[in-house]
């Protein structure tokens, strides 16, 4: 029995602190139990720090971050934050938008110099997209990011509402911008909607129009450099490239854009694409070994896809994918042919390894 319960204590010393390193790690937990600060039937608010308006400079060029779930990557947020700061003293507003959690991002972009306040806002219904108050805290807002969730509800109860019109007017006036995971998920023109459930690569080749290959065009599809683009997210660590080509083959043959428009990017776990004016550059984490986490995948087909039908396996051949690991570069105004390699699908098998 002793030794049951000092097994057991030993358990719950490891659990515990496994959660405060992924809380020192990243901002994407639910929260901490703290009661909203404002909210209604529609909305919570819960506000970390001054509720007055920080007021920095305006930047002078857009900043797009994309994140591919996991921890978050500490560095990309203070990218977004000094961005913001313009290299002056000032501090900053983060907003944070998401349709489930509560505070999780609040202490931990609290603790990042710079930062005045983080407001989290959980939208529990459309209706929460036209709240005056939401309004106003994302016109206010000197950073402001899409935590991870649930997609289709992001594009269920925001697109074609006042949220999506004050969001895009954010990005116009150049406020950092960016989303992880879901939030990943609805940046490019195009996204994958995941309106059912989601679908494994091995479904989505088997059948690309597998009732779980959704797509959606109707929300955010017109970010900067975003035109021609699909995201997904957790790419390595869910191995998601095959249905990340089998998307861009869908909106070949389903006409949304000619196969030569088209492009994909797909982020793994513990990475940002951190894109400053046209060039991307990718940020991971110290992954405990002397080396950094992350690791972006820039996809472009070569030439139309062969067979893209109903309950056939798909076939499209010669992708071009441009990798990128932490440190490196890639310009997304161009898409420039670097150092590539070229992946196929082969009657529903994709060859060689995409990573």
């Amino acid at each position: 029995m002793k030794r049951l319960q000092t097994w057991a204590r030993r358990t719950v010393s490891l659990s515990l602190l496994c959660v405060s390193f992924a809380a020192l790690a990243g901002g994407g937990s639910a929260g901490s139990g703290a009661k909203a600060t404002a909210g209604s039937k529609d909305y919570d608010l819960y506000r970390s720090g001054s509720a007055a308006d920080a007021l920095p400079p305006q930047p002078a060029s857009n900043q797009l971050v994309l994140m591919g779930g996991g921890l978050d990557v500490d560095d990309a947020f203070r990218a977004m934050i000094a961005k913001a700061r313009g290299g002056t003293a000032a501090k900053v507003d983060v907003v944070i938008l998401r349709t489930s959690g509560a505070d999780g991002y609040n202490a931990y972009l609290m603790a990042m110099d710079g930062v005045d306040s983080v407001e989290s806002i959980v939208l529990k219904t459309r209706a929460g997209a036209s709240a005056p108050e939401v309004l106003d805290l994302v016109a206010r807002a000197d950073v402001l990011f899409i935590a991870g969730g649930d997609q289709s509800t992001y594009i269920a109860q925001w697109a074609g509402t006042p949220l999506e019109a004050a969001m895009k007017a954010a990005v116009a006036r150049r406020v950092p911008f960016g989303g992880t995971s879901a939030g990943l998920a609805v940046l490019g023109q195009f996204d994958y909607s995941g309106a059912n459930q989601s679908v494994s690569s091995a479904e989505a080749l088997a059948n690309p129009y597998d009732r779980n290959v959704t797509l959606d065009r109707s929300f955010l599809n017109a970010l900067p450099l975003m035109a021609g683009v699909i995201t997904d997210a957790h790419l390595v660590a869910r191995d998601r490239m095959g249905r990340l080509v089998t998307f861009l083959a869908r909106l070949s043959a389903d006409g949304w854009a000619g196969w030569q428009a088209l492009r994909a990017v797909g982020v793994d776990e513990q990475t940002a694409v951190v894109a400053d004016g046209d060039i991307a550059t990718v940020m991971g984490n110290d992954d405990g070994q002397g080396g950094r986490t992350g690791r972006a995948y820039f996809v472009k087909p070569t030439v139309a896809p062969t067979t893209v039908q109903a309950k056939k396996p798909l076939t499209f051949r010669n992708l071009q994918v441009e990798k990128r690991v932490a440190g490196g570069q890639y310009n997304l105004a161009t898409w420039p042919t670097v150092s590539p390699y070229f992946i196929s699908v082969e009657a529903g098998v994709l060859l060689p390894n995409p990573y």
